[in-house]
C-alpha cells in the first residue's frame, strides 16, 4: 500500500466542522489507514484519528494567500522527511509549487490533486467565473492558476460527472489534455450521519425543513432568502444553520455576506437560525429533527457534503435545477420556480407514501459513499 502525504489548507481552523475539506479528510484518511495505507496530513490542524500522522502548517490569512503564497523549502523538507509514494494537493493552485518541491527533494511520488471546488462553472457554453474568487479582478488569474495546477498533476480527482464535464471543457479551452489523468472519486459520507429511517411529519403537523449550507452570497443566498419568504408558513417551519459563528477578521473583511444573510433570515417569521457550535453531535441532532433538506442556489456547485449529510439521514432534499444537484437529486424534487418548490414541499408534507419513497431513495443514494468503498476507489485512482 502507498504512503500518502495529504496537503490541506484549512480556512476555518476555529470551526473545523464548517470546513468541508477537513471534514472529508477526517473521514477519508482513517478509511485509507483501515485499508493498510500509511497517511500523513500536512495542515493547520490534525484529523481526529491519531493513526494519521500530522505535520502542522500555518493558516493562510485569506483565501487568496492560500492560492498564491507558498514555501518551497518547507515542502521539500517535508517530502524528505515523510518520503511519500503519493502526494495529494487539495489546493490545486499550489500543485506547480508542490511539483517544484518534489523536484528539489528528489521525490518520484505520484502527484494527485483533489478538486474540492472549481473556480468556475458553465452556463450552457459560457464559462462563468466563481464570484467568490473574483475580488479585485482576481477571478481570471485564479482560473489560470488553477489550470496551471491541473497541468502539473499526475492524477486529477473530481467529485462528480458534472465536475468532470466542466473541468474537461475549461481545460480544453486552455489547450490542456486531461486524458487518463482524470478520475471521479466522490467524498465519503460521514458514518455518524447515517440512520435507518426518517419519520415523516405527523398528520396535521408542520413540515420541518433545514438549510445547512454556508450563507455566502455566491451560494445563491439572496435567492434562497426570497424562496424562504414563500416557503415559510404555519405548515412549514425552517431551520437555517449558522455554520460559521464568529469568523476571523481576515475572512469577514473579504466577504461579510454570511453575517448579513444570517441576520436577514433570522428576522423572517417561521425561521429559526441555529448553531451547532462546531459540535458534530449537535449538528446531527438538528438534521434528525428535520423532515427535509433544501439545497443551495449555487450554480458552480460540483458536489455538496451538506446535501449528502441530509440524504444519509434519510431526508429528501428539494433543490433548484442547478449544477451537480441536477445530476444527483431525484427529478421529482428538482424545481425551477418558487411555486414549484412550494408544491413539492406540500406534497412531501401531505403524501406519506411520497415522503417515505423519497426518504428511502435519499438514503440509498449515499450507500456507495461508505468510507471503505470510497477509500478503495481513491487508492485505485492514485495508483
Amino acid at each position: 500500500m502507498p504512503k500518502v502525504l495529504y496537503l490541506l489548507n484549512i480556512s476555518n481552523p476555529d470551526r473545523l466542522s464548517a470546513d468541508s475539506g477537513w471534514v472529508v479528510a477526517d473521514t477519508l484518511l482513517p478509511a485509507l489507514v483501515d485499508a493498510g495505507t500509511e497517511a500523513v496530513i500536512a495542515a493547520p490542524a490534525p484529523v481526529t484519528d491519531r493513526r494519521v500522522g500530522f505535520a502542522p502548517t500555518t493558516v493562510p490569512g485569506t483565501k487568496y494567500r492560500a492560492r498564491f503564497d507558498g514555501d518551497t523549502a518547507f515542502l521539500a523538507d517535508l517530502l524528505r522527511r515523510t518520503r511519500p509514494d503519493v502526494v495529494v494537493a487539495n489546493q490545486i493552485e499550489s500543485a506547480p509549487l508542490v511539483r517544484a518541491a518534489m523536484l528539489e527533494a528528489g521525490s518520484g511520488a505520484v502527484l494527485a490533486g483533489y478538486c474540492h471546488y472549481l473556480p468556475f462553472s458553465f452556463n450552457r457554453a459560457d464559462l462563468v467565473l466563481d464570484p467568490s474568487l473574483s475580488d479585485g479582478g482576481l477571478g481570471r488569474p485564479v482560473l489560470l492558476t488553477f489550470l496551471a495546477g491541473v497541468e502539473a498533476l499526475d492524477r486529477v480527482l473530481v467529485h462528480s460527472e458534472t465536475a468532470a464535464r466542466w473541468l474537461t471543457a475549461a481545460a480544453g479551452r486552455a489547450g490542456l489534455e486531461l486524458g487518463e489523468r482524470l478520475r471521479i472519486v466522490p467524498p465519503p459520507r460521514d458514518p455518524a450521519l447515517v440512520r435507518d429511517s426518517a419519520p415523516g411529519p405527523a398528520d396535521g403537523a408542520p413540515l420541518s425543513a433545514v438549510y445547512n449550507h454556508r450563507l455566502y452570497a455566491h451560494y445563491g443566498t439572496e435567492e434562497f432568502l426570497r424562496l424562504t419568504i414563500e416557503l415559510a408558513s404555519p405548515a412549514l417551519r425552517l431551520t437555517v444553520m449558522d455554520l460559521f459563528g464568529h469568523r476571523r477578521s481576515g475572512r469577514s473583511a473579504l466577504d461579510a455576506s454570511p453575517e448579513r444573510f444570517r441576520d436577514a433570515l433570522a428576522a423572517l417569521p417561521g425561521v429559526e437560525v441555529a448553531s451547532d457550535g462546531g459540535d458534530r453531535g449537535r449538528y446531527r441532532q438538528v438534521l434528525a429533527a428535520a423532515h427535509i433538506g433544501i439545497a443551495p442556489y449555487r450554480p458552480s456547485c460540483p458536489w455538496s457534503l451538506s446535501v449528502i449529510d441530509c440524504q444519509a439521514m434519510g431526508l429528501p432534499v428539494i433543490s433548484p435545477r442547478l449544477g451537480w444537484m441536477a445530476e444527483h437529486i431525484h427529478p421529482d424534487l428538482l424545481f425551477d420556480t418558487h411555486a414549484e418548490a412550494v408544491k413539492i414541499a406540500a406534497r412531501l408534507a401531505g403524501d406519506p407514501a411520497f415522503y417515505a419513497g423519497h426518504s428511502d431513495w435519499a438514503r440509498a443514494s449515499t450507500e456507495s459513499l461508505a468510507p471503505a468503498v470510497i477509500a478503495a476507489r481513491y487508492l485505485e485512482a492514485v495508483a
